[in-house]
Protein backbone atom coordinates (compact mmCIF):
# COMPACT_ATOMS: atom_id res chain seq x y z
CA UNK A 1 0.00 0.00 0.00
CA UNK A 2 1.62 3.49 -0.71
CA UNK A 3 2.47 5.72 2.09
CA UNK A 4 -0.46 8.76 0.75
CA UNK A 5 -3.02 5.63 0.84
CA UNK A 6 -1.98 3.98 4.32
CA UNK A 7 -1.87 7.30 6.33
CA UNK A 8 -5.08 7.78 5.07
CA UNK A 9 -6.61 4.94 6.00
CA UNK A 10 -5.21 4.23 9.46
CA UNK A 11 -6.37 8.01 10.03
CA UNK A 12 -9.82 7.10 9.05
CA UNK A 13 -9.67 3.61 11.19
CA UNK A 14 -9.29 5.74 14.48
CA UNK A 15 -11.73 7.86 13.87
CA UNK A 16 -14.14 5.24 12.53
CA UNK A 17 -13.34 3.03 15.46
CA UNK A 18 -12.42 5.81 18.69
CA UNK A 19 -15.81 6.03 20.46
CA UNK A 20 -15.18 2.14 20.94
CA UNK A 21 -11.74 2.15 21.34
CA UNK A 22 -10.89 3.82 24.37
CA UNK A 23 -12.77 1.58 26.68
CA UNK A 24 -11.73 -1.58 24.57
CA UNK A 25 -7.90 -0.33 25.24
CA UNK A 26 -8.55 -0.30 29.08
CA UNK A 27 -9.87 -3.85 29.04
CA UNK A 28 -6.60 -4.77 27.09
CA UNK A 29 -4.23 -7.04 29.41
CA UNK A 30 -1.86 -4.35 30.34
CA UNK A 31 1.73 -5.54 29.38
CA UNK A 32 3.71 -6.90 32.10
CA UNK A 33 7.15 -4.90 31.38
CA UNK A 34 4.56 -1.93 32.65
CA UNK A 35 4.42 -1.28 36.52
CA UNK A 36 1.04 -1.45 38.08
CA UNK A 37 1.51 1.94 39.37
CA UNK A 38 2.46 3.45 35.74
CA UNK A 39 -0.47 1.64 33.76
CA UNK A 40 -3.84 4.03 34.37
CA UNK A 41 -1.65 6.52 32.75
CA UNK A 42 -0.14 4.82 30.16
CA UNK A 43 -1.44 6.59 26.92
CA UNK A 44 0.90 5.17 24.34
CA UNK A 45 3.42 2.26 24.46
CA UNK A 46 5.22 0.82 21.87
CA UNK A 47 8.06 -2.31 21.82
CA UNK A 48 8.52 -2.57 18.48
CA UNK A 49 7.46 -6.59 18.71
CA UNK A 50 3.86 -6.05 17.55
CA UNK A 51 3.39 -4.82 13.55
CA UNK A 52 -0.27 -4.44 12.38
CA UNK A 53 -1.42 -7.74 11.12
CA UNK A 54 -1.16 -7.05 6.89
CA UNK A 55 1.08 -4.03 7.51
CA UNK A 56 3.78 -4.36 8.93
CA UNK A 57 5.10 -0.87 8.58
CA UNK A 58 2.73 -0.27 11.01
CA UNK A 59 3.58 -0.66 15.06
CA UNK A 60 0.35 -1.18 17.60
CA UNK A 61 0.31 0.67 20.33
CA UNK A 62 0.30 -1.61 23.68
CA UNK A 63 -0.56 1.35 25.90
CA UNK A 64 -4.72 2.51 26.37
CA UNK A 65 -5.41 4.76 23.53
CA UNK A 66 -4.93 2.51 20.72
CA UNK A 67 -2.55 4.62 18.65
CA UNK A 68 -0.98 3.19 15.93
CA UNK A 69 2.36 4.76 14.79
CA UNK A 70 4.40 4.33 11.34
CA UNK A 71 7.73 2.96 10.44
CA UNK A 72 8.34 5.80 7.78
CA UNK A 73 10.72 4.93 5.08
CA UNK A 74 11.88 1.84 6.51
CA UNK A 75 8.57 -0.11 6.99
CA UNK A 76 9.60 -3.77 8.66
CA UNK A 77 13.20 -3.41 8.04
CA UNK A 78 13.09 -1.02 10.93
CA UNK A 79 12.60 -3.42 13.22
CA UNK A 80 15.80 -4.68 14.22
CA UNK A 81 16.74 -7.71 16.55
CA UNK A 82 18.52 -6.22 19.58
CA UNK A 83 17.83 -6.47 22.97
CA UNK A 84 17.26 -3.49 25.21
CA UNK A 85 16.20 -4.52 28.32
CA UNK A 86 15.62 -8.51 29.11
CA UNK A 87 12.25 -9.98 27.69
CA UNK A 88 12.76 -7.41 24.53
CA UNK A 89 12.52 -8.74 21.03
CA UNK A 90 13.21 -6.48 18.40
CA UNK A 91 14.03 -2.59 18.60
CA UNK A 92 13.35 0.09 16.30
CA UNK A 93 16.29 1.62 13.90
CA UNK A 94 16.11 4.92 13.03
CA UNK A 95 18.39 6.81 10.92
CA UNK A 96 19.58 9.48 8.58
CA UNK A 97 20.13 7.68 4.56
CA UNK A 98 21.53 10.34 2.18
CA UNK A 99 23.86 12.79 4.37
CA UNK A 100 24.54 14.08 1.28
CA UNK A 101 21.25 14.62 -0.60
CA UNK A 102 17.74 16.47 -0.29
CA UNK A 103 15.08 14.61 0.18
CA UNK A 104 12.68 12.36 2.73
CA UNK A 105 14.34 9.08 3.04
CA UNK A 106 15.51 9.33 6.27
CA UNK A 107 14.08 6.57 8.82
CA UNK A 108 11.58 7.44 11.46
CA UNK A 109 8.57 7.05 13.49
CA UNK A 110 5.39 8.16 14.82
CA UNK A 111 1.74 9.57 13.33
CA UNK A 112 0.45 13.00 12.20
CA UNK A 113 -2.82 14.49 11.15
CA UNK A 114 -3.70 18.44 11.11
CA UNK A 115 -6.85 17.56 12.51
CA UNK A 116 -5.21 16.44 15.60
CA UNK A 117 -5.29 12.69 16.62
CA UNK A 118 -8.04 11.80 18.77
CA UNK A 119 -6.44 9.07 20.55
CA UNK A 120 -3.98 11.18 22.10
CA UNK A 121 -6.59 13.66 23.97
CA UNK A 122 -4.90 12.53 27.51
CA UNK A 123 -2.44 15.14 26.46
CA UNK A 124 -5.09 17.97 25.44
CA UNK A 125 -5.81 20.31 29.01
CA UNK A 126 -3.03 17.87 30.87
CA UNK A 127 -1.80 19.05 33.83
CA UNK A 128 1.96 16.48 33.33
CA UNK A 129 3.43 14.30 30.59
CA UNK A 130 6.26 11.77 30.87
CA UNK A 131 7.94 10.61 28.15
CA UNK A 132 10.34 7.66 28.50
CA UNK A 133 12.24 4.50 26.88
CA UNK A 134 15.49 3.06 25.56
CA UNK A 135 17.93 4.57 23.79
CA UNK A 136 21.04 3.32 22.12
CA UNK A 137 23.01 6.11 20.18
CA UNK A 138 25.31 5.16 17.16
CA UNK A 139 26.34 8.78 16.28
CA UNK A 140 29.26 10.93 17.29
CA UNK A 141 26.75 14.19 17.03
CA UNK A 142 24.03 15.99 14.84
CA UNK A 143 23.68 14.54 11.29
CA UNK A 144 24.76 16.61 8.12
CA UNK A 145 22.01 19.13 7.29
CA UNK A 146 19.86 17.97 4.34
CA UNK A 147 17.12 20.57 4.29
CA UNK A 148 17.99 24.19 5.54
CA UNK A 149 21.41 25.27 3.96
CA UNK A 150 23.72 25.60 0.97
CA UNK A 151 26.86 24.74 3.09
CA UNK A 152 27.69 21.12 2.78
CA UNK A 153 29.76 20.94 5.93
CA UNK A 154 26.44 22.29 8.09
CA UNK A 155 24.59 20.04 10.76
CA UNK A 156 21.56 20.17 12.66
CA UNK A 157 21.34 21.62 16.17
CA UNK A 158 19.81 18.81 17.30
CA UNK A 159 19.47 14.92 17.71
CA UNK A 160 15.41 13.98 18.35
CA UNK A 161 14.59 11.20 20.48
CA UNK A 162 10.80 11.12 21.26
CA UNK A 163 8.47 13.45 22.00
CA UNK A 164 4.41 14.68 21.84
CA UNK A 165 2.82 17.55 19.24
CA UNK A 166 1.34 20.41 20.02
CA UNK A 167 -2.38 20.62 18.96
CA UNK A 168 -0.64 23.14 16.11
CA UNK A 169 2.46 21.25 15.22
CA UNK A 170 3.66 21.18 11.74
CA UNK A 171 5.22 18.28 12.59
CA UNK A 172 8.04 19.64 14.49
CA UNK A 173 6.49 21.75 17.69
CA UNK A 174 5.99 19.72 20.49
CA UNK A 175 4.30 19.58 24.16
CA UNK A 176 6.60 17.33 25.39
CA UNK A 177 10.28 15.81 24.32
CA UNK A 178 13.52 13.92 24.92
CA UNK A 179 16.38 15.41 22.91
CA UNK A 180 19.68 16.32 22.62
CA UNK A 181 20.31 19.73 21.36
CA UNK A 182 22.79 22.64 21.12
CA UNK A 183 22.59 24.99 24.57
CA UNK A 184 24.46 27.83 24.79
CA UNK A 185 27.11 26.21 22.18
CA UNK A 186 26.85 22.64 23.71
CA UNK A 187 24.83 19.98 23.01
CA UNK A 188 23.00 18.66 25.82
CA UNK A 189 20.27 16.15 26.64
CA UNK A 190 17.49 17.64 27.38
CA UNK A 191 13.70 17.63 28.28
CA UNK A 192 11.86 19.82 26.06
CA UNK A 193 8.13 21.44 26.81
CA UNK A 194 5.54 24.00 25.82
CA UNK A 195 2.17 24.65 27.89
CA UNK A 196 0.49 26.46 25.26
CA UNK A 197 0.10 25.90 21.74
CA UNK A 198 1.86 29.01 19.89
CA UNK A 199 3.57 29.72 23.02
CA UNK A 200 7.34 29.74 24.31
CA UNK A 201 9.19 26.37 25.14
CA UNK A 202 11.03 25.80 28.23
CA UNK A 203 13.86 23.19 28.04
CA UNK A 204 15.69 21.72 31.24
CA UNK A 205 19.14 20.53 30.24
CA UNK A 206 21.53 18.24 31.55
CA UNK A 207 24.87 19.07 33.35
CA UNK A 208 27.01 16.46 32.76
CA UNK A 209 28.12 15.42 29.08
CA UNK A 210 25.66 14.04 26.76
CA UNK A 211 28.31 11.49 26.07
CA UNK A 212 28.76 10.22 29.07
CA UNK A 213 24.77 9.91 29.32
CA UNK A 214 24.20 8.04 26.61
CA UNK A 215 27.30 6.00 25.51
CA UNK A 216 27.69 5.19 21.89
CA UNK A 217 26.52 1.35 21.33
CA UNK A 218 25.22 1.47 24.91
CA UNK A 219 21.45 0.81 25.87
CA UNK A 220 20.57 3.85 28.16
CA UNK A 221 16.77 4.58 29.66
CA UNK A 222 15.59 7.82 30.04
CA UNK A 223 13.07 9.46 31.27
CA UNK A 224 11.74 13.33 31.09
CA UNK A 225 8.64 14.71 32.90
CA UNK A 226 6.82 17.96 32.25
CA UNK A 227 4.69 19.41 35.17
CA UNK A 228 2.36 22.07 33.25
CA UNK A 229 0.70 23.22 36.79
CA UNK A 230 4.41 24.63 38.58
CA UNK A 231 6.53 24.44 35.43
CA UNK A 232 8.55 22.01 37.16
CA UNK A 233 10.73 19.45 34.32
CA UNK A 234 13.32 16.33 35.64
CA UNK A 235 15.10 14.42 33.70
CA UNK A 236 16.30 10.70 34.64
CA UNK A 237 18.97 7.98 33.49
CA UNK A 238 18.51 4.46 34.24
CA UNK A 239 16.35 5.32 37.04
CA UNK A 240 18.25 7.96 38.51
CA UNK A 241 17.31 11.79 38.46
CA UNK A 242 19.83 13.70 36.27
CA UNK A 243 21.16 17.38 37.58
CA UNK A 244 19.98 20.12 34.86
CA UNK A 245 18.90 23.42 34.40
CA UNK A 246 16.04 25.57 32.75
CA UNK A 247 17.48 27.46 29.87
CA UNK A 248 14.92 29.71 29.50
CA UNK A 249 14.13 32.91 32.29
CA UNK A 250 11.22 34.13 33.07
CA UNK A 251 7.51 32.78 32.45
CA UNK A 252 7.53 31.33 29.14
CA UNK A 253 4.55 28.41 29.96
CA UNK A 254 2.44 31.97 31.14
CA UNK A 255 1.90 30.13 34.50
CA UNK A 256 1.40 33.48 36.64
CA UNK A 257 -2.18 34.03 37.10
CA UNK A 258 -5.03 31.86 38.30
CA UNK A 259 -4.94 28.17 37.38
CA UNK A 260 -5.71 25.65 36.41
CA UNK A 261 -2.56 25.56 34.11
CA UNK A 262 -2.74 22.89 31.78
CA UNK A 263 -2.23 22.53 28.04
CA UNK A 264 -4.02 23.53 25.30
CA UNK A 265 -7.05 22.03 24.94
CA UNK A 266 -6.50 20.55 21.61
CA UNK A 267 -5.74 17.09 20.54
CA UNK A 268 -1.99 16.44 19.53
CA UNK A 269 -1.20 16.16 16.00
CA UNK A 270 0.84 13.04 16.44
CA UNK A 271 4.53 11.61 18.22
CA UNK A 272 7.27 12.15 16.65
CA UNK A 273 10.35 9.20 16.87
CA UNK A 274 13.93 9.48 15.97
CA UNK A 275 13.43 13.11 13.88
CA UNK A 276 10.84 15.74 12.78
CA UNK A 277 8.18 15.45 10.23
CA UNK A 278 6.96 12.25 10.98
CA UNK A 279 4.13 12.82 7.93
CA UNK A 280 7.41 13.01 5.80
CA UNK A 281 7.62 16.12 4.28
CA UNK A 282 10.86 17.35 5.53
CA UNK A 283 13.90 16.19 7.34
CA UNK A 284 15.41 17.40 10.59
CA UNK A 285 17.41 16.17 13.62
CA UNK A 286 17.29 12.61 12.49
CA UNK A 287 18.64 9.89 15.24
CA UNK A 288 21.08 6.98 14.22
CA UNK A 289 19.54 5.27 17.08
CA UNK A 290 17.95 2.08 18.44
CA UNK A 291 14.78 2.86 20.93
CA UNK A 292 12.50 0.48 22.66
CA UNK A 293 10.03 0.65 25.61
CA UNK A 294 9.01 3.89 24.59
CA UNK A 295 6.27 4.95 26.87
CA UNK A 296 3.73 8.04 26.61
CA UNK A 297 2.20 8.98 29.75
CA UNK A 298 -0.27 11.97 30.68
CA UNK A 299 1.26 12.62 34.09
CA UNK A 300 4.18 13.46 35.84
CA UNK A 301 5.64 9.94 37.03
CA UNK A 302 7.06 10.73 40.32
CA UNK A 303 10.90 9.92 40.75
CA UNK A 304 10.06 6.65 43.02
CA UNK A 305 8.04 4.96 40.15
CA UNK A 306 10.39 6.01 37.33
CA UNK A 307 13.28 4.10 39.50
CA UNK A 308 10.72 1.19 39.77
CA UNK A 309 9.95 1.21 35.95
CA UNK A 310 13.55 0.80 35.03
CA UNK A 311 14.00 -1.62 37.76
CA UNK A 312 11.00 -3.85 36.28
CA UNK A 313 12.02 -4.08 32.71
CA UNK A 314 16.27 -4.09 33.74
CA UNK A 315 16.19 -6.72 35.69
Amino acid sequence: MRRSRRVAATAAALTLALTAASPAAADRPAPSDVHPALRPHLVAYYDFDHPVPGDPALERDQGRSGTEIELVNGGAAMRVPDRAYPGSGRALRTRQIAPDATGNDDWKAGTWSASGVRTLRPFANAGGTTVMGWFNREMDGPALNTTTTADPADRYNAIGLAGVLTGDSDGHGVRALLELIDVGGELRLVALGRRVDGGASQTFAAREDWRTLLPRGRWVHLAATFDFTTGAMALYRDGRPVDGFLTTAGDPWQLDGPGPHLTSATDPRGIKIGGSFPQDTVERNPCDCRMDGLMFLDTVVPARDVATQYRRMAR
